[in-house]
């Protein structure tokens, strides 16, 4: 079966091909409910449209940016366009009209830009400011709303209850079983009349509609839980000013005039226009397929929805939102596409398949041999031509016994356990700070056997603070009490060049909020820096307001350091620039003395700036070195900033503290099977500090530098990537390069944690990729399986802990379901063939397949994760889903049940001394109780598939004890008051007794094969 599953029915858990979506779908063959069972599948068609667009978008975006460029040379003579404003536009107090506004950006339209003033020509047009932005009047923002529209896009209306319940009908072997109780009540009141003869065929209709209910209600349930989870996903905010005031604000709320701030790593959420910003490149590769970054300017200012910044940071005026852009029109046939399938529900598909085919032939098969059996009787008789109404319902019963053996046979069920059981866990999850985004994360990370992490904010706080300085060769320790007498033991020209470098080289920004109270914006390490050059008693505004920034060269990962240029006001330029301290040291070649001298930067010097960086980074703080120099006049915006001929202003040491929990959670981990590697973009000495007290570096492994490993050779590689386990001053690619490696080469499952734009590309190689929520930009969340909300690093331990949940909940549900299959196949087939007629009805069996289907699912698949999952080997790639403890369970557990029953039917009537009429009736009455109970008390034994002790927390999972106590009541009421329907009779306690002990020796049976190793 595995290998017949894994040449047919396997997909990746990331990025699978189409051809091999579209291979399992054609091998499936016989389903009976089309509707449900491929509901959380990919719909392949819709994405086939959304491609389609994407071809068309770069199409249009093409001709229109050659079409800009051509503009470019005639914007000279640009003729009156022949615009007339819509009166209710005029009305509404604006002069621009929504299709007007979207043509200029969409189109690239120069022209048009320039007859209506510019950017802030429709900035006024708009009725709004580029400094101040929009006025946050409810009234205003109603009209302007009703004018140009939201910033959402289209999505299908969420079902209804009453859609499942027809979902749920179109079951091709319900319907036949509708077909077949018609023609029962037809037959059976023109034989027996009104109310005896319709019993047999409104006992199935009611069967029919309980199982319909029962799964929609159980379907209705998970599409709401997948509904919450799509809300959170959405939950994306982003910096705007209005009312002269820097707010957070969801993207979903902005409109046309509206004045965003973009920085490196975000997604631009509406169409807009360029109005300042530096060294913006835009990635459109989403929208339009085209994979070379786009600069934009001041002569290029058009921004597209859903294109992402490179680099650079910029403000931008909103002009068209929703589905007015290309953006808004592509999210909403990729929504309908939906997520790829999960590997383990394609496999349980294959399952089903196998499962189902069997069973069809079967029920073929029973069929057969019971109308031979009729046959042969009337030929014994004489009467072949002669048929009575009796006879012609039991042909029916016959017919209808045969397609519930197909009912019960083929397991839909089990692909749909899966979304059900990962639905249970990603709305657990979230309650558990983490976002799962595709469905396969949530199992993948099941089978993780190592984990790529971040240092900073991850295994750290993420709350920084600058405790030591090294200014002008001076080290010092910089607390809240001697603020005062820090700045008097540096010489002023020094404090004043270090305060400049502070605030004008910087990413991040202070601002008044809607409060009217100062706010820090900006990372962590920016905030920490700006506070400190506050605590000194600089001016953020005063310092930026003194000089004009000429040239800004953002962070970014790979150069590991930023850089501006500024005017000053006595005339002359000077370049700041920051970062890893020792790169940024390499680019000195002159320091501040003590005496706030410029001095060349000699040996002695630099051992000592070494020194003090090794000493700050041996305490476990980040260190950044600060330095300027004097730029010739000639230095032109164009140029790059100069990496080298720097002055060493000073280095500060950043304190970011281990988070509580984390050396906890490593040890988890370890015990799991799982290793935990740091891989991160600081000083080596610092990464080791951190890793030590995390308790991922041990004795006996390595810690390497991403130069050091970039250069190894394969074979090289080959023997040290086992043991590295702190990987510093690592390149994006170097994160990449492991990842792959540890994929590819030593077919691990890695799971990887990313929070800047450069970690895209290692999130996406990455089995499951985990984007940071806090601190993660929008690039490297567009690239995850899962967020981590709260950014800690004890939040992705317990994604793995749901992860191998999920799995193993799912493993109990199949070794559940199989074992009901092979018992109800077997006994009715057998005793079909043997004695001419089934024990268990067709009404009978459609409650079995609920007990193990829908209910089943519920109970099983709901479990939660158990501490006791984390100390066991994760399954990795190679592991059989189907594995040999399964079948043991599963084949000792049915050649029990089905040597029970099978005694039943041969010595039932002897051993309660069963005759009369009603004997066969009472007897399969007592088959039937004695099925129920052996499935009840199964379920429980499948709670744990190894170990003994099954009622361990069984009381922890509220649903499954209602399920199994609704199952264990309505069996009673089965039994004692709706024989009639049910084909049932009342029993004496006794044989209530029996049925239910027969049940519970099979828990007893079930230990003693977990002790049988396999």
């Amino acid at each position: 079966m595995e290998s017949y599953l894994n040449e047919n029915f396997d997909v990746k858990s990331k990025h699978s091909s189409e051809e091999a979506l579209e291979q399992w779908r054609k091998v499936c063959g016989f389903v009976k409910n089309p509707k449900r069972r491929f509901r959380f599948t990919a719909n392949l068609s819709k994405r086939y449209e959304a491609a389609a667009m994407r071809r068309t978008n770069q199409e249009k975006l093409r001709i229109a940016v050659l079409v800009s460029k051509a503009a470019f040379q005639f914007i000279s003579g640009v003729q009156p366009s022949d615009y007339i404003v819509p009166e209710e536009v005029k009305a509404a107090g604006f002069q621009l009209c929504a299709d007007e506004l979207g043509s200029i950006v969409e189109g690239h339209e120069v022209k048009k830009l320039k007859f209506h003033g510019g950017v802030d020509g429709i900035a006024e047009k708009l009725s709004t400011s580029t400094t101040n932005g929009l006025t946050s009047d409810t009234g205003l923002l109603n009209k302007r709303q009703d004018i140009y529209g939201i910033n959402k896009f289209a999505e299908a209306e969420a079902k209804g209850f009453w859609v499942f319940v027809w979902e749920a009908l179109q079951d091709m072997t319900l319907m036949i079983l509708g077909v077949c109780a018609f023609a029962s009540l037809i037959v059976g009141i023109a034989m027996e009349g009104w109310p005896k003869g319709a019993h047999d065929g409104l006992g199935i209709v009611a069967s029919i509609l309980l199982v319909v209910f029962v799964t929609a209600t159980s379907d209705y349930r998970q599409s709401l839980q997948f509904k919450d989870l799509d809300k959170e996903k959405k939950k994306i905010t982003i910096q705007v000013t209005r009312n002269a005031c820097r707010q957070k604000m969801s993207i979903y709320d902005l409109l046309p005039g509206d004045i965003v701030h973009l920085n490196i790593g975000d997604q631009v959420p509406a169409d807009g226009l360029f109005v300042s910003g530096f060294s913006v490149l835009i990635d459109e590769s989403s929208l339009t397929g085209e994979s070379e970054p786009v600069m934009v300017y001041a002569e290029n200012p058009f921004m597209l929805s859903g294109s992402k910044l490179q680099d650079g940071s910029c403000k931008m005026i909103v002009t068209t939102v929703g589905m007015r852009t290309q953006w808004g029109k592509l999210m909403a046939t990729l929504s309908e596409g939906g997520d790829d399938e999960t590997p383990l529900q394609v496999k349980l598909n294959g399952v089903a398949t196998i499962i189902g085919k069997v069973g069809l032939f079967f029920a073929i098969v029973t069929f057969a041999v019971l109308m031979q059996g009729l046959f042969v009787s009337k030929l014994q008789e004489g009467t072949i031509w002669s048929w009575s109404g009796d006879e012609a319902l039991k042909m029916l019963e016959f017919f209808a016994v045969a397609v519930t053996i197909v009912v019960v046979a083929v397991p839909e069920g089990l692909p749909l356990a899966v979304t059900l059981s990962l639905a249970f866990a990603m709305k657990k999850m979230m309650n558990d700070k983490a976002l799962v985004r595709h469905l396969a994360a949530c199992e993948t990370m099941g089978s993780a056997t190592s984990i790529c992490s971040d240092k900073t904010g991850t295994l750290t706080t993420n709350h920084m603070t600058v405790v030591k300085s090294c200014i002008c060769m001076g080290v010092k320790e910089v607390g809240n009490s001697n603020k005062a007498s820090f700045c008097s033991e540096i010489p002023e020209s020094a404090v004043k060049l270090l305060l400049q470098s502070i605030f004008t080289n910087t990413g991040g920004e202070i601002v008044i909020n809607k409060d009217g109270k100062r706010e820090i914006l900006g990372t962590p390490t920016e905030t920490a820096l700006l506070e400190f050059g506050l605590s000194l008693g600089g001016d953020s505004q005063a310092e930026r307001q003194a000089s004009k920034l000429v040239k800004v060269e953002p962070f970014n990962s790979t150069k590991k350091r930023m850089g501006v240029v500024l005017e000053l006001p006595e005339g002359g330029l000077r370049a700041h620039t920051k970062g890893a301290s020792e790169i940024v040291l390499a680019g000195c070649d002159k320091v501040i003395n003590s005496n706030g001298e410029v001095v060349p930067l000699n040996e002695e010097s630099i051992n000592h700036l070494n020194a003090t960086i090794n000493q700050f980074a041996n305490e476990a703080l980040r260190t950044l070195c600060l330095a300027y120099m004097e730029l010739e006049n000639g230095f032109s915006p164009d140029n790059a900033i100069p990496v080298s001929g720097y002055t060493c202003i000073g280095i500060v040491g950043i304190k970011d503290p281990v988070r509580p929990g984390v050396k906890e959670s490593v040890a988890t981990c370890r015990s799991a099977g799982i290793t935990v590697r740091m891989v991160t973009g600081d000083n080596i000495n610092t990464a080791k500090a951190i890793a030590r007290e995390c308790g991922i570096l041990t004795d006996d492994g390595i810690a390497i530098e991403g130069p050091d490993f970039r250069d190894k050779t394969q074979e090289e590689m080959l023997a040290l990537i086992p043991k590295i386990q702190v990987m510093a001053r690592s390149s994006p690619m170097d994160k990449h390069t492991l990842v792959k490696q540890l994929r590819t080469t030593f077919d691990e499952v890695v799971a990887v944690t990313g929070d800047g734009t450069n970690d895209a590309p290692a999130l996406h190689e990455a089995d499951i990729g985990l984007a940071m929520g806090i601190s993660g930009t929008e690039v490297a969340k567009e690239s995850a399986d899962v967020i981590i909300l709260d950014d800690n690093f004890s939040t992705i331990v317990t994604v793995a802990k749901w992860g191998r949940s999920v799995y193993i909940n799912i493993q109990k549900f199949v070794q559940f379901q199989l074992t009901v299959n092979i018992v109800a196949l077997i006994v009715n087939f057998s005793s079909a063939c043997l004695t001419g007629s089934a024990p268990l009805t067709a009404v009978q069996l459609l409650w079995v397949n609920m007990i193990m289907d829908t209910l089943g699912a519920l109970a099983l698949a709901t479990e939660p994760p158990t501490d006791e999952l984390m100390k066991r080997s994760p399954v990795g790639k190679k592991g059989n889903f189907i594995s040999n403890v399964m079948w043991r369970n599963i084949l000792g557990q049915s050649f029990y049940q089905f040597m029970v029953i099978w005694y039943l039917q041969a010595k039932g009537k002897a051993m309660f001394n069963l005759d009369g009429p009603d004997s066969d009736l009472i007897l399969n009455t007592l088959i039937f109780n004695s099925f129920v109970f052996c499935q009840v008390f199964n379920e429980i034994s499948s709670r744990n598939m190894e170990e003994i002790n099954v009622i361990k927390g069984i009381l922890d999972n509220y649903v499954f004890a209602v399920v199994l106590s609704c199952t264990a009541i309505f069996q009673v009421i089965i039994i004692e008051f709706l024989g009639t329907f049910w084909s049932t009779t009342p029993l004496t306690c006794p044989q209530w007794f029996l049925s239910v002990f027969i049940g519970f020796l099979g828990m007893p049976i079930a230990a003693a094969l977990k002790m049988i190793s396999v």
